[in-house]
């Protein structure tokens, strides 16, 4: 059973010029996803998805400059094998002489073994999160928002915590880091106060403070009753000083999803520095790597919450006995393709997402919105 044709388009949201949504120090696209549909013999197919904050045209320009040939032909009952392969490129000379950059390919390749796991399901029957372990059907679910836009006040944010709140939703995770922590947490009681004291309240720093302020703020932060503290401090040395600022907090700190490779989010664990781990499979890894994390955060006793595209990563959540909650976009302006790329995508209710019996995602692709946010590049 060989990979006969492979598709692949960008996918973008609508420009937002007027009022982007920030995070602590950088604005997040609405949509923006690389779309790969492999066909295999027989007329199946299967997509999968690779997401990114920065452009993928390189990325999406390596197909037809010769990374298709790798695919086409492949077994579509072999997603390791192929992985494999792929990720290869990234040390070998073909990735020099084509000018592909090792992010790119690590993009590509998750997207790619994505649409295999999908293939695979649906050649054998089954839905992933069953090939996967099968450990529930249903998995928890929150809403990313209070995200920082122009001329937003607090009564705004009042207002958006409410709508999310009539949306069914029981656990939220909200933007920080942009404003002094005073200001900041002035926010957070804002929205605890419309969620509520039983609600679960994630605070994400993107990164944004170097470790005197996490500090600092990890101080101030238990009257607000944290679920998380997810990606306090910057990049370049996250495992060590993520590892340093557990010491000085209780409160559960978690991160992953800015990793290029399942081997950086195995160093977040070897350091201990974490309780709640977020890869995104989507980013790097497919879920090939995905499986393999979640079981080494199982065997670490930490929790696995993935970074972005719910519909996907409950599989993986719903798989594993370390799978905590998925993360959604319930807002149509932050996320239009959660509400609009799928028909008749997995039911979120009361906090919960139900996933389907459908065999592999389970998913199908909206042909009219891929026309509307897409571009296709092969």
């Amino acid at each position: 059973m060989k990979i006969e044709a492979i598709e692949v388009h960008i996918l973008g949201g609508p420009a937002e010029e007027s009022r982007p949504h920030w995070v602590s120090h950088y604005p997040v696209p609405a949509a923006n996803e690389l779309l790969v549909i492999l066909r295999a013999e027989g007329g199946v197919t299967g997509f999968g998805l690779g997401s990114s904050n920065g452009p993928l045209d390189a990325t999406a320009a390596m197909f037809a400059d010769g990374l298709a040939d790798f695919i086409v032909g492949a077994d579509a009952r072999a997603p390791e094998r192929l992985y494999a392969q792929l990720t290869a490129l990234t040390w070998q000379r073909v990735a020099f002489e084509r000018g592909w950059g090792k992010p790119q390919i690590g993009l590509a390749a998750a997207a790619v073994d994505i649409a295999m796991w999908d293939l695979l399901g649906k050649l054998t029957g089954q839905p992933l999160y069953r090939l996967f372990g099968g450990h529930r059907d249903a998995v928890p679910c929150y809403v990313t928002c209070a995200y920082y836009r122009d001329g937003k006040d607090e009564a705004e944010l009042r207002e958006e915590m409410q709508m999310l709140k009539k949306q069914g939703h029981r656990a939220f995770k909200a933007k920080i880091g942009g404003l002094e922590i005073e200001a900041d947490v002035a926010r957070l009681r804002a929205i605890r106060d419309v969620i509520g004291a039983d609600a679960e309240l994630m605070i994400d720093v993107n990164g944004g403070w170097d470790l005197a302020t996490a500090t600092r703020a990890v101080k101030l932060l238990p009257e607000i009753d944290p679920r998380w503290l997810e990606e306090p401090v910057p990049w370049y040395d996250d495992r060590r000083l993520l590892k340093l600022l557990a010491q000085q907090t209780d409160i559960p700190l978690s991160a992953g999803e800015s990793e290029m490779t399942a081997h950086g989010c195995r160093a977040l664990l070897e350091e201990q520095a974490i309780r709640v781990l977020q890869f995104d499979c989507t980013r790097m890894g497919g879920f090939t790597m995905g499986r393999k994390l979640a079981a080494l955060a199982e065997l670490n006793h930490v929790e696995v919450a993935p970074h972005h595209d719910c519909f996907l990563h409950a599989h993986i959540v719903a798989a594993s006995p370390a799978g905590l909650i998925v993360e959604s976009f319930t807002d149509p302006e932050r996320d239009p393709l959660q509400a609009e790329l799928f028909a008749d995508p997995p039911r979120i209710e009361d906090g919960t997402l139900y996933l389907k019996d459908e065999p592999g995602l389970g998913l199908e692709l909206r042909p009219d919105t891929v026309e509307k946010y897409g571009r296709r590049i092969l």
